[in-house]
């Protein structure tokens, strides 16, 4: 089998006459007359956030004279899974056709825009598309048949939807090395690629040296030999890395995590106003695809950036001038009671599947009504969040946003962001402590929710300020705070969905006609979630008395007096 040696990257007249350093003093190597040319059009793909550049997999759709493949590879180039995909009829759309392109930061459009396709359309069956189905990018995991290559994309896409982050057409030219005794022993390629997506740019040449079975030996001497000649770089950079700088942007260049750099001596204001910018760009980088459905997560990252954001406002808005706080907090409400409706049924969707594998004394096809009504509950709440994203309110709501943080980031020295953050956290951290303090064995379910806000306010404020502090105590802080969030959050969900299951069985019988089995399988449901609930509220006192254990205390104390430090 032949193995890919080395890479480099070509300039000057290295680029233009790649194989004439073979003919260097001392080289006991010749590059083959016989030249074999072909023209790839390459299609990477990736989901929104990186997850499959981030976990060092690449994913690449590669055509060529008609025939098309999906090839998975790891971070040192070895093939993973690969899945073929037949034959372009003619007439058809080829791989070159318009990307549907989800801009990060761009404003929604009403157009949908067209998809990026691979191959021709066929009939769908019970295990996914068939074979030479013409796969519509962005797309979910469904949309690739079963097997390996499945098999290895789900456990890291998860439910984000596959989409194109490049796209380019690269000119491949193979030679043959021939050593002293005129035998074979590695292949040497050249790449010269031009990147139309999502912007158009030039790779400089890519040159790869593959040994044949048997002359690993020669090949490396001859990869050495590559390395020292004038015009020839390392080429360590993948073609996907490649392709994407070639575009002006980098793999990796969004997550929903806050990433600013805080000074300690850092104005407050400016420091808040930089957290609360940063939060709305990850805001603005999910509208598009929000509005056009592509995956839940859009909506779960807009969701959350919007709660981050009313926390800093209620936490620690009275640092930022004027009447700024007042002004937004009752837009940024409407936003986050506008995202509310279709991310709940989201949830329910997502675990659907879990919900009615659970079931004992009724069966999955009683429950069915129960999952087309929250289909088409969500496809009118989805229409609402749609208008309410394209709204003149929104795009106000946007544009004065931005002012006015631009104007707070300019607002007087006084107090620092240390000191802010380590009163902030200090007194929310009192909070947790004194509020679940009191909660007893009777206590009613609204003090274990008051608690649960609290610890979210708690651990908003360490996201926000979290470049302030030791990292090593950061983190064992919050893993302090998530168990007892964890179990809060269950307590909680329970008893929602109980409530939203009655009402959503009150409303399929007023809407139409409904099967009792589907009622009695939503009320077996029903009973599986209140176990769940009752479990979490007995876990609690475990799970609070770990947090307010004397370590714990310790490690915030800590925290906060080693902020700036």
């Amino acid at each position: 089998m032949p193995s890919v040696l080395r890479q480099f990257v070509l300039d000057g007249d290295a680029g233009s006459e790649p194989d004439k350093v073979l003919r260097l003093p001392g080289s006991a190597f010749a590059a083959s007359d016989v030249t074999r040319s072909i023209t790839l059009r390459r299609l990477w793909l990736d989901t929104f956030d990186w997850r499959l550049y981030r976990s060092g997999l690449t994913l690449e759709q590669v055509s060529s004279r008609g025939a098309a493949e999906i090839v998975l590879t790891g971070r040192d180039g070895t093939v993973i899974a690969a899945e073929p995909l037949g034959r372009r009829q003619p007439g058809e759309r080829g791989e070159n056709g318009q990307v549907r392109e989800i801009e990060r930061g761009a404003s929604p459009t009403r157009g949908e825009g067209s998809r990026e396709t691979g191959q021709p359309q066929g009939g769908r069956g019970e295990n996914g598309p068939p074979q030479g189905l013409r796969v519509a990018w962005p797309a979910l995991l469904d949309a690739l048949p079963q097997g390996p290559l499945r098999d290895h994309l789900g456990p890291v896409v998860g439910v984000r939807a596959l989409l194109p982050v490049a796209r380019a057409v690269s000119t491949v030219r193979e030679k043959r090395v021939l050593n002293a005794d005129d035998k074979t022993i590695a292949r040497l390629t050249v790449d010269r690629m031009s990147v139309s997506y999502p912007a158009a740019g030039h790779v400089a040449p890519r040159l790869t040296v593959t040994a044949l079975r048997g002359y690993q030996v020669q090949a490396l001497r001859l990869a050495d030999l590559l390395a020292a000649a004038p015009g020839v770089a390392d080429g360590s950079q993948s073609a996907l890395e490649a392709a994407v700088a070639a575009a002006g942007r980098r793999p990796g260049d969004y997550s929903s995590k806050i990433d600013v750099k805080l000074a300690p001596r850092m104005p407050a204001a400016a420091a808040l106003a930089a957290v609360l910018t940063a939060l709305f760009d990850t805001l603005e980088a999910n509208v598009s695809g929000t509005v056009r459905d592509l995956d839940t997560e859009f909506l779960h990252d807009l969701r959350i950036a919007v709660r981050r954001t009313r926390s800093a406002l209620k936490l620690a808005g009275d640092v930022l001038p004027g009447d700024l706080t007042r002004r937004f907090r009752q837009e940024f409400k409407w936003l986050g009671d506008l995202t509310t409706p279709t991310r709940d049924l989201d949830v329910y969707l997502l675990g659907y599947s879990g919900m009615s594998d659970g079931l004992i004394a009724a069966t999955a096809d009683e429950l069915r009504p129960f999952h087309a009504h929250l289909q088409r509950t969500r496809a009118a709440t989805q229409r609402a969040l749609v208008r309410g994203l394209r709204s003149a309110r929104f795009s106000r709501l946007a544009r004065e946003w931005r002012q006015a943080l631009g104007a707070a980031a300019a607002a007087g020295p006084r107090p620092t962001v240390a000191r802010l953050a380590a009163a902030r956290i200090a007194r929310a951290h009192r909070r947790v402590i004194r509020d679940g303090t009191a909660i007893g064995a009777t206590s009613p379910p609204e003090s274990l929710h008051e608690l649960r806000k609290r610890c979210k306010e708690l651990r908003y404020l360490l996201e926000f300020f979290a470049s302030l502090y030791d990292p090593a105590i950061h983190q064992q802080a919050v893993r302090d705070l998530k168990g007892l969030q964890d179990c809060l959050g269950e307590y909680q969900d329970g008893q929602v969905q109980q409530h939203e299951i009655r009402m959503f069985a009150a409303q399929m019988m007023t809407e139409r006609d409904v099967p009792a089995t589907a009622l009695l399988a939503m009320g077996e449901l029903a009973s599986k979630i209140a176990r769940r609930e009752r479990r979490a509220r007995r876990e609690f006192a475990g799970r609070f008395a770990d947090f307010a254990s004397v370590a714990s205390q310790h490690r915030f104390r800590a925290l906060t007096s080693g902020a700036g430090r």
